[in-house]
């Protein structure tokens, strides 16, 4: 997360507009964002959506300051702050010194307009202007009334319940990000940019940053996975995969997400921008597909009409003028049709659409079967948990899984959910209660956080070391839908989140456990593939356990549900 400017800092040029100009930003091994312009207004909420690696964190990171694009000029009005991956914060603060930290520059706009006061009693020439700005600048931060929003912002983030002298260091990961979620929301930066601000968030958590963001009264940018989220707080949708454009020229690159020209700017509602974007591609398909069959007929023609009529048949007669005559007019209507033929095939060769990019399609649960695992019994449990308790983590809880099981744990933040797909994983040891399986039950988890690998692997070669060569090479990564060909050969450290967590999905179903858990599933990925692996849960081979705060997901759940209540 970026440290905001001081937050007396004037706006850039008297601006109040986050504005980005023709943003181009390439890396050695892709190109991610091409000519990118757009512009947030105050009390506007732009959403950034698109495919894993579409350059939506670069984006922000440009936007913050955080790095510098190949071309292009940004506008940042006043004080900005990121949100994202790193706290802003040292951990060895406790809750009380966070929440001091990051309220510090907000109190002292409210203790400069007590020294303006003062001056412009005193008789100071000047103090009465610095006073209205001082004025303006404390309202515009949230400096009066201060503590109440403390109270709110704690409370609504779900950190009410933690001991304020509890060091940062002490807590878990999701409290992490949600107290630097509340750390930047009360530090009040006048332009607010988020990178996932939701996925350490339950539903309580979700509606007060709802509430929080609909009030901010500087341009807010954030890129989400969470579509009931963007529906409720998106005033605007900025689209970065690619989008129709019929004049662009079919030979500039466009292999990967992202480098796509420019973007696509929709107002409205996330449900309402899907069903234009459906019907948006589905005329894009059928223009491609018209224009080629055109192309193709055209370059025929020019091939064909070199010659016109029956040119192995004489003429009528033998005679050298009649000769001269139908050979000359044979030239003229050759001469004309090739050339009426080739301006018309090269009109559309410089006119054409680019081909729409390829999607890409979750495969990964349809016919994979793990082939040295004990195939499970038919009826009855293939296992059993009773009374899993942890302390300070997750109250005793039982679970009894089917071999088909689909079940679905909810609960608010705190209450365990990830706790028990651990100790289900047997990543973590329980402090009471007993679990039943059989001795060749396999249970695999996918976590919230990718796994660390080697950065300098490929993903290709990441994935061999993670399965086995021979499993790789009978079951390519290919296989699934979940990485592109064009990304099977770049390096684990030039990720992005989502994209290493489709590697670490890939791994799982590479040879399919008995039993697949789930972590917050949707975390990081694209809106597309979120939906498809959704869609695709009942054709699993296994039991499948979800633990998820996805309202969408919750909403669509047709399996068990089990909702864990916290702890003590």
């Amino acid at each position: 997360m970026t440290q905001p400017a001081a937050l007396h800092t004037p706006a850039v040029s008297g601006a109040d507009h986050l504005r980005l100009d023709g943003i181009s930003r390439s890396f050695p091994d892709r190109r991610v964002l091409t000519d990118v312009s757009f512009t947030v207004s105050s009390g506007e909420v732009a959403c950034l959506i698109g495919e894993n690696g579409s350059g939506k964190s670069t984006l922000l990171r440009i936007a913050a300051g955080r790095d510098e694009p190949d071309a292009g000029a940004i506008s940042v009005p006043g004080s900005v702050g990121l949100f994202h991956q790193e706290p802003p914060f040292p951990l060895d603060l406790t809750i009380e010194g966070v929440l001091a930290d990051a309220t510090a520059p907000v109190r002292q706009l409210a203790r400069q307009v007590e020294v303006e006061g003062q001056a412009m009693a005193a008789g100071d020439a000047g103090a009465a202007e610095r006073l209205e700005r001082a004025i303006e600048a404390a309202e515009r931060h949230h400096a009066w009334g201060l503590d109440h929003r403390i109270d709110r912002v704690v409370s609504g983030l779900g950190l009410a319940h933690l001991p304020r002298d509890r060091r940062a260091e002490a807590l878990s990961g999701g409290q992490v990000s949600r107290l630097s979620l509340a750390w930047l929301l009360l530090r009040s930066p006048d332009t607010l940019l988020l990178d996932e601000p939701t996925n350490h968030l339950d539903d309580a958590a979700s509606q007060a940053l709802v509430g929080l963001l609909q009030g901010w009264s500087g341009p807010v940018l954030l890129a989400s996975h969470d579509r009931a989220f963007l529906d409720e707080v998106g005033t605007t949708l900025l689209d970065l995969d690619p989008a129709p454009r019929p004049f662009v020229s079919v030979r500039h690159d466009t292999d990967s997400p992202g480098s796509g020209f420019g973007l696509t700017k929709f107002s409205g509602r996330y449900t309402d921008y899907l069903r234009h974007r459906q019907d948006e591609r589905e005329r894009w398909v059928r223009r491609f597909r018209d224009e080629q069959t055109e192309l193709a007929r055209l370059r025929q023609r020019v091939r064909d009409d070199h010659t016109v009529g029956r040119p192995d048949r004489p003429p009528r007669t033998e005679g050298g003028i009649a000769k001269k005559f139908y050979a000359d007019r044979n030239a003229k209507v050759v001469a004309r049709r090739v050339n009426d033929a080739a301006a018309a095939l090269e009109r559309l060769e410089q006119d054409q659409v680019r081909k729409p990019p390829a999607r890409m399609r979750f495969v990964g649960f349809g016919g994979t079967a793990a082939s040295d695992a004990r195939p499970a019994p038919a009826t009855g449990p293939v296992l059993t948990a009773t009374g899993l308790a942890v302390t300070h983590r997750l109250s005793p809880t039982s679970v009894s899984l089917g071999a088909r099981t689909r079940l679905l744990v909810t609960g608010a933040n705190g209450s365990g959910k990830s706790t028990l797909l651990s100790v289900l994983a047997g990543e973590l040891a329980a402090d009471a209660g007993s679990i039943t399986r059989p001795d060749r039950l396999r249970v695999a988890l996918l976590s919230q956080e990718p796994l660390r690998r080697d950065p300098s692997q490929t993903v290709r070669s990441a994935y061999a070391a993670a399965v086995g060569l021979d499993r790789a090479e009978g079951t390519p990564l290919a296989t699934f839908g979940l990485i592109p060909g064009r990304d099977a050969d770049r390096r684990v450290g030039a990720l992005s989140v989502g994209q290493r967590r489709r590697l670490d999905l890939a791994v799982l179903l590479a040879d399919p456990p008995d039993v697949l858990l789930l972590d917050e599933p949707t975390n990081h990925l694209s809106l597309l593939l979120v939906t498809e692996l959704e869609q695709s849960l009942p054709d699993y081979p296994g039991a499948v356990v979800v633990a998820s705060h996805d309202r969408w997901l919750r909403e669509g759940w047709t399996g068990e549900h089990l909702h864990l209540e916290g702890h003590a």
